[in-house]
């Protein structure tokens, strides 16, 4: 397999990714109102910057989770759902340095987005972020 390279594989992983998260049993409510066809392009914007340093994207996502947070509150198991998805998506369609970045770059940002909204910094991993 070969390693994450450029937008459209940053595409290609989404759309895989959201395929399962839709409709999962565990977390698919957090996305019963979200607009894949405009979400999709602003998402990965967001991992095109993380990833790559290109600066396509200016938003902030813990605003955004916020409102998702506020509407069904996005608890920690959530989050540990979301990273599994995630990293179980790059490892069945990317293999190499970018694509383990990537997985840790999901735990990083589960962790942040759970740490602000929930004071639990929960572990994903990762060591623990103070408070």
């Amino acid at each position: 397999m070969k390693d994450i390279e450029n937008r459209q594989d940053l595409e290609i992983l989404l759309t895989e990714f959201y395929k399962v998260v839709m409709t999962d049993p565990e977390i698919g409510h957090h996305f019963d109102d979200l607009d894949l066809k405009s979400h999709l392009p602003i998402i990965v914007d967001f991992w095109e910057k993380v990833l790559f340093g290109k600066p396509v994207y200016f938003g902030n996502p813990l605003v955004v989770h916020q409102i998702l947070h506020d509407k069904s509150k996005l608890k920690t198991e959530h989050f540990e759902r979301w990273v599994d998805v995630f990293s179980g998506k790059v490892d069945e369609n990317f293999s190499g340095e970018i694509a383990e970045n990537t997985k840790m770059q999901a735990k990083i940002v589960a962790q942040s987005l759970n740490q602000r909204l929930n004071e639990d910094p929960g572990s994903f991993g990762l060591v623990e972020i103070s408070k």
